[in-house]
């Protein structure tokens, strides 16, 4: 297997064979005005297209590729590849929370048929909102969250408050969702998910943690051949 790219709504996400990475390496790019992919196996687009040649239109997986039954036209690829692939490996029924520019929600049945979610801003996007829809909230684009910090539940600065409101209004979002999905297991993946992870788990949930389970779900479907 060659090279997988998932182009999301902000970074380009990765994925190549690995004999020390659980059997996949995977890495995230800024986006590019172009797509130049003589090694690629299999690509999928959430984000805007880029440039490509017609020799990688054969090697576009597009949502009628992805084995989810019941996934409507307009559903994100990027939800049908996370919610089959989870769903494929508990068979029974799932609830995939995707962390990244958009929180979404995506619910699949102990049969393995789509049953709808919830999208809303994830982190990110939240606190761009704030700052361009209020006039004294600072712009946070390079706001860092400390590794291995815990949070104060109470912060005092501006830059902090606004950092934590907003992870914590993501939590909110995944933890009231998997109260109202009871009987679903929990998945979180995505980019934020070790942001909301501790939250989650303080709330007494225990989401199975995979934070590239796209391209896991894309490796899956390169392995059995689906491309046309």
């Amino acid at each position: 297997m060659a090279r997988l790219l998932l182009i999301g709504n902000s970074r380009w996400h990765w994925a190549e064979p690995s004999a020390t990475a659980g059997g996949l390496r995977c890495w995230h790019t800024p986006p590019a005005d172009a797509l130049d992919g003589d090694d690629l196996q299999a690509w999928a687009a959430v984000g805007s297209l880029p440039r490509y040649s017609p020799s990688l239109a054969g090697k576009r997986l597009e949502l009628g590729d992805v084995p989810l039954k019941g996934a409507p036209p307009w559903l994100g690829i990027d939800r049908a590849l996370v919610g089959w692939w989870a769903w494929q490996q508990q068979q029974k029924s799932v609830l995939v929370a995707d962390a990244g520019t958009a929180l979404s929600l995506t619910r699949v049945s102990a049969e393995g048929c789509f049953e709808g979610g919830l999208i809303s801003a994830g982190v990110a996007l939240q606190l761009k909102a704030l700052s361009g829809s209020t006039a004294r909230l600072p712009d946070l684009d390079d706001f860092c969250f400390k590794a291995g910090q815990p949070a104060p539940t109470w912060p005092h600065s501006t830059d902090a408050a606004m950092g934590e409101g907003c992870r914590r209004a993501v939590a909110a979002g995944i933890a009231l969702a998997a109260a109202e999905a009871a009987g679903s297991c929990l998945w979180l993946t995505g980019g934020d998910a070790a942001l909301v992870l501790p939250l989650l788990t303080a709330q007494q949930l225990e989401p199975v943690h995979a934070p590239d389970l796209a391209l896991e779900a894309m490796a899956a479907l390169a392995v059995v051949g689906w491309h046309r």
